[in-house]
């Protein structure tokens, strides 16, 4: 099996569910129990704590091994492989309420996103050359850590558990980012890793290297002078009840005017209600990004996965 095949075969379609006995927690705090048909009855799980988590925490439950997945004849990006009991001891699982949500996985919408980052590159469209990156729910981080290759200064990956964290994101960052570097890539001057629900995220993301000056006039949501020149999140529009604290991160944290956010989806996610057109219904109705469609997917490999860009008016 060759190295782009490798790569699709480890890309999960969607969801595997712990039990239906459960009423499912949500990247942005809520449950969606109910979206299948059943509730338990019990309020949600709280969500985990904000927290930094450093590099140095790599947990020892981490992969040891490393699997290649190839983005261009010119560069290819190594990932780990963590099992959900492994980490989290439950088998064949997706979502554990108020404990997990996904990041142990590679989901397709993570390779999209690349390979639009790397199109728009191509075509001088962007340039990451110096920038400050946000990676929002990063599980293995690629999007994040291609930036790194690219030339960004800063990285921020976040992940609702710290746990994956710990055991991926930071193994991933370290083989790709903190070794001897091809001619030709940077690595980033500097790297974070934040884990917590995105209803609290700004509170540690808006400090530091992070922190955000209002504008002076006007209504100030999201008008920041200071900030992330670019966001990019894969895969996290699929809770419609987290949508509005998801939007509300962003528009916290993005750049004012230039930044760009970059999200790669699928258009609609059965069972849960999110999908890339609810988050663009909700980012329209706000009024104050511009959407832009980059890239339609429909290999068959899922339903229909879609790439968007989307930058203040």
């Amino acid at each position: 099996m060759d190295d782009t095949e490798a790569a699709k075969n480890t890309a999960t379609t969607g969801p595997t569910f712990a039990s239906p006995l459960f009423s499912f927690s949500n990247p942005g705090g809520a449950s969606f129990g109910s979206g299948f048909g059943f509730d338990s009855g019990a309020p949600p799980a709280p969500p985990p704590p904000s927290v930094e988590v450093q590099l140095c925490e790599e947990s020892p439950v981490a992969a040891a091994r490393m699997e290649p997945v190839v983005v261009d004849d010119s560069l290819t990006i190594y990932k780990g492989r963590v099992s959900t009991s492994d980490v989290f001891g439950v088998k064949d699982s997706d979502l554990v309420p108020g404990k997990y949500e996904g990041g142990l996985k590679l989901w397709e919408g993570s390779l999209d996103l690349v390979k639009a980052l790397n199109s728009d590159i191509k075509e001088d469209k962007l340039s990451l050359e110096g920038k400050h990156v946000l990676e929002l729910g990063c599980g293995h981080g690629l999007p994040g850590i291609f930036a790194g290759l690219k030339g960004a200064d800063l990285i921020h990956f976040q992940d609702f558990n710290a746990e994956v964290l710990r055991c991926l994101t930071i193994p991933n960052v370290k083989v790709n980012l903190f070794k001897d570097s091809p001619e030709g890539t940077c690595t980033p001057r500097i790297v974070g890793f934040f884990a917590g629900d995105w209803s609290e995220m700004d509170k540690l993301l808006l400090c530091g290297d992070a922190e955000q000056d209002r504008t002076a006039s006007g209504d100030t949501e999201g008008q920041m002078c200071n900030g992330y020149d670019i966001i990019l999140m894969a895969e996290t529009v699929y809770a419609l009840s987290s949508l509005p604290n998801l939007y509300r991160l962003i528009k916290k944290c993005l750049r004012y005017p230039g930044g760009v956010v970059y999200m790669a989806g699928k258009k609609h996610y059965f069972g849960v209600g999110g999908g890339t057109r609810q988050f663009l219904r909700l980012v329209e109705k706000d009024g104050a990004m511009q959407p832009e469609r980059l890239n339609d997917v429909a290999d068959g490999s899922s339903n229909v996965r879609e790439v968007w860009k989307f930058s203040f008016k």
